[in-house]
């Protein structure tokens, strides 16, 4: 099917046209004969890599150019997210009637605003959390959204994050029955389910633009279905055997890992191995993105990581911070980094293609069960990264088998599997929570018959009676009433406290807990200190405490001694949960570090953890210190102020003194503490000061921009734009 045959308006069909699309895949082609450009509800199932985007671009572009409407393009991650933004700002190039081009606009960060300046872009990228939190902050210009797009909808699978999907998708489709539903899935056991759900058209295929080679690697070739080929075995770590027979043919490398630790050993390995395939020129570049990645931080792992680049290989993992991840992605989209060692989180969504995909583990660490296989669902989306459309002749994935039951066994498990199916992870008490909740507050329902109701629009309800969510439901509704979050009376009405708490998108037993911690700080006379309110915060089940490393116990426990009275609640030394208080007692401990300027290389050393790990702790901090100083300040309570001032402190990661200083943009925590110990300790002192005398400190460049914005007022936020935390540097 040629592109210009669509029923698309004709700058749609340009664009395409013009970035060399002129035919549609065979997968895309049956998307259109279903209805999609007809406004039908449409679920693709079909592999990554071909073209699910582009039925998403083809409704969004219709619905905005011919009627007007508004697009919505919902994703898991923030980081995919980001990549999905940066391709649709391209469709500016697009003009519709008014002469202006097609807008888009990315929202991932505050869970507490409407963001109402999103009513004037065309499409809006953001996760489901936050379309979650915008839903329950009546915003009202959603109800003017068209088009859904759920990318990723199989992830409605995850415990996690899975509730939070579908019930954004239950609300999006109560609120407007005549919206067009697009939901980009996977290749699932059950997609006729979700299609039913949508009340979808179904498009499945297993259709790939190149051909993917799924195998095991075992004596010394790559075991297919049908076939075998033979590799070189160089090396004792076959992966890295792999990696050089890939590098020799031309192609580049995903090498999956199952930790942090083994990504980074394997990248190193994986380097010393490379290098001297690689020509004087990528050398050359190389040593530029080196440099880039060592000017983004001080710790070790970047050392490691910089060193890595400059022999073609790289790792990448949540202990990194975005800037690092972006400059790795970057320099791995251009052909410029060979290799990247990965943890499976590269998978879940980021267009990283690479000719051949070695799954170097495939068991995860479990609490509760030990090292566990990962799902056939999961193992597929790291297969369906081999291969790069227009450059490479076929794809690869190979998984390692070191001994031939192995061999057979992965076979079986893997390689020949069908997907499991995908289940609602909606009936726990849990995720119903923070839902009934939301639900209740921003009138979907308000009777249990309602509610009830309501559940019958989610997938849950394809797979099973919403009526058994009943006594779950019952126990949640007495737990929102007994915290007066909600009041029983001739229906089911949100209190000024459950409007608040829904707002702040906090689990209401995270606002409990807050709520019974602030209380007895004040009543029981406890010293409270930031350590406190840092500690009731970690206790709370919307933060995920640190793991505890064998030599973390005595440490901690010395803290807890010596802080005793600071701590609203300390459990007895031997018993169970005393354990998890230490795991909160030290993630507490990482986020006082923060706030008290200590070096982020330090804290990467004091407590076993990434720098990403620190960013991400100190962006949720911050969401839950800010919600318990709106909480404190509705119930009048007295540490109010102290704990509003702890959000700033977290936010920017530094002492009072600064708080100054640090909102004007381009001063992080390490600027300003230059600033101010050399004596400009405020705006007015920097408005007197002599330039150069402030470009000796932090630089030409940055100095000229922070005089310009305090010449006449301080610049904190573009309107258009969201507080997420930066680099702070």
């Amino acid at each position: 099917m040629k592109i210009q045959e669509l029923d698309l308006p004709e700058g749609v069909i340009q664009y395409y046209q013009d970035s060399g699309i002129t035919d549609l895949y065979p997968p895309q082609a049956a998307a259109i004969e279903a209805g999609l450009l007809e406004g039908k509800n449409i679920v693709a199932a079909i592999p990554t890599a071909s073209g699910k985007t582009l039925l998403a671009e083809f409704a969004m572009l219709k619905s905005i150019l011919n009627g007007g409407g508004k697009a919505l393009y919902i994703v898991p991650l923030r980081a995919l997210a980001s990549e999905k933004y940066d391709r649709f700002r391209s469709f500016e190039a697009i003009k519709k009637s008014s002469g202006s081009g097609v807008s888009a606009a990315i929202a991932t960060g505050d869970y507490d605003s409407p963001d109402s300046w999103l009513r004037n872009f065309d499409i809006i990228v953001a996760t489901s959390e936050k379309v979650d939190s915008l839903l329950r902050n009546k915003a009202y210009w959603m109800e003017e959204i068209t088009v859904v797009v759920a990318d990723e909808i199989h992830l409605i699978d995850s415990p996690d994050r899975g509730p939070t999907l579908e019930i954004v998708l239950a609300k999006m489709m109560r609120m407007n029955p005549k919206l067009q539903m697009v939901a980009l899935s996977a290749t699932i056991g059950n997609a006729n389910e979700v299609a039913k759900w949508l009340n979808a058209e179904l498009v499945v295929s297993d259709w790939r633009p190149i051909e993917l080679k799924e195998g095991v690697f075992f004596g010394n070739a790559i075991n297919f279905a049908s076939s075998q080929r033979e590799i070189k075995e160089k090396y004792r770590d076959s992966a890295i055997s792999l990696v050089c027979d890939t590098l020799i043919e031309g192609g580049q490398c995903l090498v999956f890992e199952s930790s942090r630790k083994n990504a980074e050993g394997m990248a190193a390995r994986i380097g010393t191995a490379i290098s001297e395939l690689l020509s004087h020129e990528i050398k050359e570049k190389l040593k530029i993105i080196a440099a880039e990645v060592r000017e983004t931080s001080e710790v070790d792992t970047t050392r490691k990581l910089a060193l890595c680049i400059e022999n073609g290989s790289a790792f990448h993992h949540a202990g990194l911070i975005s800037e690092q991840r972006k400059l790795i992605e970057d320099g791995f989209r251009t052909g410029t980094i060979k290799v990247i060692a990965a943890t499976p989180t590269l998978a879940a969504g980021l267009n990283l293609p690479a000719r051949r995909v070695v799954i170097k583990g495939y068991r995860r660490y479990d609490a509760n069960f030990g090292m566990t296989p990962i799902p056939v669902l999961e193992y597929k989306q790291m297969a369906g990264r081999a291969g790069r459309p227009r450059l490479d002749p076929y794809g690869e994935s190979v998984l390692i088998a070191k001994t031939y039951d192995e061999l057979e066994e992965l076979m079986q498990q893997y390689v020949l599997a069908d997907v499991e199916r995908i289940w609602s992870k909606l009936s726990s008490e849990n995720a119903l929570r923070t839902h009934i909740l939301s639900t209740i507050a921003t009138g979907f329902a308000r009777s249990m018959e309602e509610l009830l109701e309501f559940m019958g629009g989610t997938f849950y309800s394809t797979q099973q009676t919403p009526w058994s969510l009943k006594a779950i439901i019952e126990k949640v509704i007495g737990f929102l009433v007994e915290k007066k979050m909600i009041v029983e009376k001739e229906g089911l009405f949100p209190t000024r406290l459950g409007e608040l708490v829904s707002r702040l998108y906090i689990d209401p037993l995270s606002a409990s807990m807050i709520i019974d911690g602030m209380e007895k700080m004040e009543n029981k006379n406890i010293q409270y200190t930031e350590l406190t309110l840092l500690h009731l915060v970690c206790t709370t089940p919307d933060m995920r405490p640190l793991y505890l490393r064998s030599n973390d116990y005595e440490w901690l426990s010395d803290i807890v001694m010596e802080h005793h009275m600071e701590f609203v609640h300390i459990p007895e030394q031997f018993k169970v949960d005393y354990e998890w208080f230490l795991s909160e007692v030290k993630t507490a401990c990482v986020m006082l570090d923060w706030i008290n300027e200590k070096k982020e290389e330090d804290i990467v050393k004091r407590f076993g953890i990434g720098e990403g790990d620190i960013r991400a702790l100190a962006e949720t901090s911050l969401w839950l210190v800010h919600s318990m100083a709106d909480i404190g300040t509705f119930l009048k309570r007295a540490s109010a102020p102290k704990v509003r001032e702890l959000a700033q402190r977290v936010e920017y990661g530094a002492s009072p003194e600064l708080l100054d200083l640090i909102q004007i943009r381009g001063i992080g925590r390490v600027r300003a503490r230059k600033l101010y110990n050399a004596g400009f300790r405020d705006m007015e002192a920097l408005r007197a000061a002599d330039q150069k005398e402030i470009a000796k400190i932090i630089g030409t460049k940055v100095a000229t921009k922070v005089l310009k914005q305090i010449g006449t007022n301080v610049i904190v936020e573009k309107p258009e734009e969201q507080r997420m935390l930066g680099d702070f540097r």
